[in-house]
């Protein structure tokens, strides 16, 4: 079976810092297990860059109805925080 037809265990995102803003969950890829159950294969569409501390990190976290929406945060984390200091996100 290819990944294209199964659902990925994992989604990959990378996390862009803004100052003065909510992080930005960027999503770059997926991750589909082994059909031995034995590992993952990581698909990336993009690639993330080394943030000002020299870092590049990919972030894996398993797939959510709400994380369909390109950006923001796969939690919700930003939706809560706008409400919480009632800004309104553009």
């Amino acid at each position: 079976m290819s990944n294209s037809t199964r659902e990925p265990a994992y989604r990959a995102f990378t996390v862009i810092k803004r100052e003065g803003q909510d992080d930005f969950w960027l999503p770059i890829g997926a991750a589909f297990a082994h059909q031995s159950g034995d590992g993952l294969n990581l698909i990336l569409q993009a690639l993330p860059i080394a943030g000002p501390d020299g870092v590049c990190k990919v972030v894996l976290r398993p797939p959510k109805d709400d994380q369909q929406q390109e950006g923001g945060s796969p939690s919700g984390e930003r939706e809560r925080s706008s409400r919480k200091s009632g800004q309104q996100r553009r």
